[in-house]
């Protein structure tokens, strides 16, 4: 008995899989989804503090370059144009999704990511009224993916060959397999590295994968004077890199027991690289010099009671603490010492030892290679009907919507090619 026949196949029920089967469904074809994991969505549904943080307005589709990170930051544009936020807006509305934006253009559903969700599985259940259709299989696991050339191909893509599924379900046949499993991000949840695998069984190379969006780590001992700081956040401005290669954020950052997070450090650590330094601006938007320098002339108080204008108190007596010369009135000290220390405050040195690494990383940096890959259709050039989509490809954005929205952006650019690949002509959803 043949295997069951679908028109493709999607790896991986997360964003970008359901949305392409939502897409390619509505477009009349039919879809098999196949995910190991026993929930699905689950990095939709803790994302964003669990209201799924969706997209972001400030994105600029033509120069992708601003807020993704890829050895091609090029490669995504093509997707990022056809399928904007106002797109993926229109959809929530559809739905009646309630939204908000928090800042810096971050939309986030009102009440859970638990509607996002909703969303997507209304949007695959839509697929029979458009001729299609959109079946799931989860919890299943892939055993081996092969792919099967005919003898005599045509010129037709869609009859080069099938790729033939082997899973604990059973074997599928399908002329497309759509690859969107993710990274390697939070393991606990069910990243794996299949699709990596995959790729490098039929040739394509992979980018080097690292943690991104990820707390950074410091040496125990050196960590010691701040762990007590654990809990402490105040917004700053951080950096890294030299010349051309230097980034900055102006974000909150988050003092922890082994190191820093929040917002400032996550957007960081993706350009940080093993060895350098990170530097810190603790009071961006005061000229600490310039009023430790007029208050000196003007109060008898304390220089740790003066720092708490700008920095948390807990902060500013973990700080004069370092040295002595800062520890008396203001009056008191010498020029130097208050120059010495406005210098620190405003350009604070550190050399991280590392990350958290993937198990509490939002995202993975690296994967497959965009120059494998039509920035079209995301289908490898050398392998016909396979196609990678989403995090499992080499393009990595900022903190705050961004990676939602290359995942839907994908996802369709994905779903119209295998219409085309189906059909012969694209089918509007």
């Amino acid at each position: 008995m043949p295997p069951p026949r679908f028109d493709a196949v999607i790896l991986g029920a997360g964003a970008a899989g359901l949305f392409c089967a939502a897409q390619a469904g509505q477009r009349g074809l039919r879809v098999l989804v196949i995910d190991h994991s026993e929930r699905i969505a689950e990095k939709v549904r803790i994302s964003g503090g669990g209201r799924a943080n969706f997209t972001n307005r400030d994105l600029d589709p033509a120069a992708p370059h601003k807020h993704f990170i890829s050895a091609n930051p090029h490669f995504c544009r093509s997707a990022l144009a056809r399928f904007t936020p106002q797109h993926f807006i229109a959809l929530l509305d559809r739905h009646g999704v309630p939204w908000h934006e928090k800042h810096k253009g971050q939309l986030f559903c009102d009440r859970s990511a638990e509607d996002l969700i909703a969303l997507l599985l209304a949007e695959c259940a839509a697929a029979p009224a458009h001729g299609g259709l959109v079946e799931r299989w989860q919890p299943c696991r892939v055993q081996s993916v092969r792919f099967q050339a005919k003898e005599a191909a045509s010129a037709d893509a869609a009859s080069a060959g099938s790729y033939l599924i082997d899973s604990d379900r059973g074997p599928i046949e399908a002329p497309a397999l759509v690859i969107a499993t993710g990274g390697l991000s939070i393991p606990k949840i069910g990243a794996s590295g299949l699709g990596l695998d995959i790729a490098r069984q039929f040739g394509l190379k992979i980018i080097d994968t690292r943690p991104g969006l990820v707390p950074l780590t410091f040496d125990g001992a050196a960590w010691a004077p701040y762990a007590q700081l654990a809990g402490l956040a105040l917004p700053v401005r951080i950096g890294t890199g030299e010349k051309k290669q230097h980034v900055t954020f102006h974000e909150d950052l988050l003092f922890t027991h082994r190191g820093l997070s929040g917002p400032a450090v996550l957007q960081i650590s993706s350009y940080w690289r093993p060895g350098t330094p990170i530097v810190i601006d603790l009071a961006p938007e005061v000229d600490v010099a310039a009023e430790l320098l007029a208050a000196k002339a003007r109060s008898r108080k304390l220089i740790v009671n003066e720092l708490a204008q700008w920095l948390p108190q807990r902060l500013a007596e973990a700080w004069v603490a370092q040295d002595a010369a800062w520890q008396r009135p203001i009056n008191e000290a010498s020029d130097k010492a208050l120059l010495q220390l406005a210098e620190r405050l405003q350009r604070w040195p550190l050399t991280p030892t590392g990350t958290e690494g993937y198990k509490k990383a939002e995202v993975t940096l690296g994967g497959v290679d965009t120059r494998a890959l039509s920035s079209q259709t995301l289908e490898a050039r050398q392998q016909p009907g396979l196609y990678f989509i989403g995090e499992v490809v080499d393009v990595t954005g900022w903190l705050g919507g961004y990676n939602f929205q290359w995942a839907w952006a994908s996802a369709a650019a994905c779903a119209e090619a295998l219409a085309v690949r189906h059909t012969g002509t694209p089918a509007a959803t």
